[in-house]
């Protein structure tokens, strides 16, 4: 299995950008500094479903895009045809052929897929060349995005789940093909136990689920017979839905065929409630099944289900074995987008130095952290106790195993994690293209997976928990955090 998503059949990819990406491109390549090096990091804002943590996902299917970066002949002869405003070429013919000779040459540190991650932490650090660097943030950001944030809502919806299997049912209703792949994936990295999605099983490996819809009862005569029908073609497969006419007597008519299949050396799966009230609906129907002998065929549930209906349904008793989810967690329901950006963080001077970059705001969120970037992680244990953003040409700053952390949103606030606090630490991006080159250690789904369930593991309940959650610690190095002061003083004295 791979974790590619191939949809396209390996044609190119490098127009799936903004135009502006491309006019800067330009630019970079008139004013002669096309290979000047520069630092960009993507990051995001705010914790997406109001809560205190997101799960990275996207970085394979990203890596893949990146390794195979290039302009084939038909995307130059469609940018050598785009018209400015005055109806001239809007594209330089040099830049064009530029463009058909360049390679995706830049080096990209990210954290590890699976990883819990906070906002204003770069998932990804790309540097190189300022030219190709810049091309690719639309991209990236479209991969990451959207991925991180399915990862982040399946996370939830597992958690809610307490344990029991979370499948994802959620094609049919994802934002087309490579929505409905995508989030199939991202939800089984966030800890989906499987996907009614058979592309995702082929492509990724996914346990697939499922077995009949509403139109099978319907075509028949009448739901015994839809059931029994159902049961001769597949009858080691065998969980019925319930709820076409009238959802107990849907029971019912499964356990007859149960029987009928205990008879013939198969058992009974279970059936699946997808209306109605589906509290009093399982505790009726686990009643029934357990009454005729079938403790162990599973009650699964849908309908339009979520973390908060997935909760509330558990605190009124439940009882649920397996829960299909599809539509609010494909679309993210109910937050349509994670607020990803893509900043520049450093250029190389001409003495061979970083010139450090920041882009300034009113909204103190958006006020963007300078250098290269590099995150430190501490653990007591499993459990994650806090993380600080440091500029890795800088060093991190410790004295004794004491660091200190700047408030990212409060420039007077700081707090300091304490040698017995932790007893280990770890840097979160690690190298994965070098140069335009994958290396190291590519780890896989099913790694990524096993990663989040770690991660979430070791998250603090109260970071965890959906109401007011309690934010997880980080902060900045002493140094970027007198760095990104100075050069908000300084940019707003230019002002």
């Amino acid at each position: 299995m791979t974790d590619r998503l191939d949809l396209y059949g390996g044609a190119s990819l490098a127009l799936l950008t903004d135009l502006y990406q491309l006019t800067m491109a330009q630019g970079y390549w008139m004013a002669g500094v096309a290979e000047r090096e520069a630092v960009f990091h993507l990051t995001f804002r705010r914790h997406p479903f109001g809560g205190a943590y997101a799960v990275a996902a996207g970085l394979e299917p990203a890596l893949d895009y990146l390794s195979r970066y290039r302009f084939d002949a038909s995307d130059l002869e469609y940018l050598a045809g785009l018209q400015g405003g005055d109806g001239k070429r809007l594209f330089d013919p040099g830049f064009v052929a530029y463009l058909g000779t360049m390679k995706f040459d830049c080096t990209v540190d990210a954290v590890p897929e699976g990883s819990v991650v906070f906002a204003h932490e770069p998932l990804l650090r790309v540097q190189g060349p300022v030219l190709a660097a810049q091309l690719v943030e639309t991209p990236l950001l479209n991969i990451v995005n959207f991925q991180t944030l399915i990862a982040t809502k399946a996370a939830r919806v597992v958690q809610a789940a307490r344990g029991e299997p979370v499948v994802e049912f959620g094609l049919r209703r994802a934002q087309g093909p490579d929505g409905g792949i995508s989030a199939s994936r991202a939800s089984y990295l966030g800890g989906c136990a499987g996907t009614s999605n058979v592309l995702a099983g082929k492509l990724l490996g996914i346990p697939v689920k499922g077995t009949h819809a509403h139109s099978w009862v319907m075509f028949h005569d009448d739901e015994l017979t839809a059931f029994r029908a159902y049961a001769a073609s597949m009858p080691n497969n065998c969980t019925f839905l319930v709820d076409t006419y009238d959802t107990l007597q849907g029971v019912r008519h499964a356990i007859t065929v149960g029987e009928e299949l205990r008879a013939k050396g198969h058992a009974l799966a279970g059936v699946r409630l997808d209306s109605g009230d589906l509290a009093h609906l399982s505790i009726e129907a686990r009643k029934l099944l357990d009454a005729a002998g079938f403790p162990d065929a599973k009650i699964v549930a849908s309908n339009d289900l979520d973390e908060g209906t997935i909760a509330s349904l558990e605190a009124q008793g439940a009882r649920i074995d397996v829960w299909g989810v599809g539509t609010k967690m494909v679309t993210a329901y109910d937050q349509p987008a994670l607020g990803g950006v893509y900043k520049l963080g450093a250029v190389r001077g001409a003495d061979g130095g970083w010139q450090h970059k920041i882009k300034v705001s009113e909204q103190v969120v958006k006020i963007s952290n300078p250098g290269v970037q590099q995150v430190r992680r501490y653990r007591k244990g499993d459990e994650l106790v806090a993380d600080v953003i440091y500029d890795q040409d800088a060093g991190l700053a410790a004295r004794d195993g004491r660091v200190t952390l700047w408030d990212l949103e409060d420039q007077l606030r700081s707090s300091t994690v304490e040698p017995a606090e932790h007893d280990r630490a770890e840097d979160l991006l690690v190298r994965v293209m070098d140069r335009g080159v994958r290396v190291g250690d590519r780890g896989g789904l099913e790694g990524a997976r096993a990663r989040a369930a770690r991660d979430l593991a070791g998250l603090s309940v109260r970071t965890r928990r959906f109401l007011n959650p309690q934010p997880h610690r980080v902060g900045l190095d002493p140094h970027v955090h007198r760095t990104k002061a100075e050069l908000i003083a300084a940019a707003r004295s230019k002002s």
